[in-house]
């Protein structure tokens, strides 16, 4: 319930401030009001070209962000549990890491032979890092003794794999990963903006051209509430994985 009051007196506070053209140190006179963004909203929601943009950049973010995941975590196992892989690709990624991703669009326009490969390599950019990062870091946080009794057990390096690395560095996987999602949908929206043809991106900016601000917020919206559903998928896969974690600290809280 407070969440929810948060949220309607945020909407009341911009109605209010468009309403009066508020115009103090910020100016509140061209913006639409929220009635304005409701209906325009009401009106995409009924029109074929809308969904199409909606499940378009949802296309670019599945793939770009599954891609990230399964890659991210295996290089960071990889990174953060040998010396030797650290020290061949550690020094490369360390160059990359600090690059932003939309700032590859060049890169991409350049390598890829259609733009829609290249807005799926800048989500799966932006994604990567943030999932490599936490896994590397989760996977040497885990104590020592857990593989050494996998190891007297007779278990070998798989065995310490399955049963140790992995479940113990879930937790910080899920966090590099619910980073990684709210990244991607930053630079895939910014990446169709600048070269995308269609996406929720490229529609945003289009009515931002024409001068249709209503059209703006509901592709900020749209943005905001996409953002939010996918954010919200990858936290509820982590509790579901980690359920043993949020167990633990209830009965320690007991």
């Amino acid at each position: 319930m407070v969440r929810l009051l948060s949220l309607l007196a945020a909407l009341a506070l911009w109605q209010l401030l468009t309403t009066l053209d508020v115009q103090l140190w910020l100016r509140f006179d061209q913006f639409p009001s929220v009635t304005d963004v409701a209906r325009e909203f009401g009106q995409r929601l009924g029109d074929g070209a809308y969904w199409q943009d909606v499940s378009d950049s949802l296309r670019r973010i599945v793939t770009g962000f599954l891609l990230a995941a399964v890659l991210g975590v295996a290089a960071g196992v990889a990174v953060g549990r040998s010396r030797w892989t650290a020290d061949l690709i550690g020094p490369v990624l360390e160059v990359l890491r600090p690059v932003p991703a939309i700032a590859l669009v060049p890169v991409a326009i350049l390598l890829f032979p259609s733009n829609e490969q290249g807005i799926v390599f800048i989500t799966f950019t932006a994604a990567f890092f943030p999932v490599l990062v936490a896994t590397r870091h989760a996977v040497r946080a885990l104590a020592p003794v857990w593989e050494e009794a996998v190891l007297t057990m007779g278990g070998g390096r798989w065995r310490v794999l399955a049963s140790v690395v992995l479940p113990g560095a879930l937790p910080g996987i899920f966090g590099g990963l619910s980073v990684g999602i709210g990244v991607s949908w930053i630079c895939v929206i910014s990446a169709e903006m600048i070269s995308g043809e269609y996406g929720i991106g490229y529609r945003t900016w289009q009515d931002y051209t024409v001068i249709d601000y209503p059209g703006v917020f509901t592709g900020i919206v749209s943005i905001g509430l996409l953002g939010w559903l996918t954010s919200t998928l990858v936290e509820v896969l982590g509790r579901r994985l980690t359920h043993w974690l949020l167990r633990r600290e209830g009965s320690a809280t007991s």
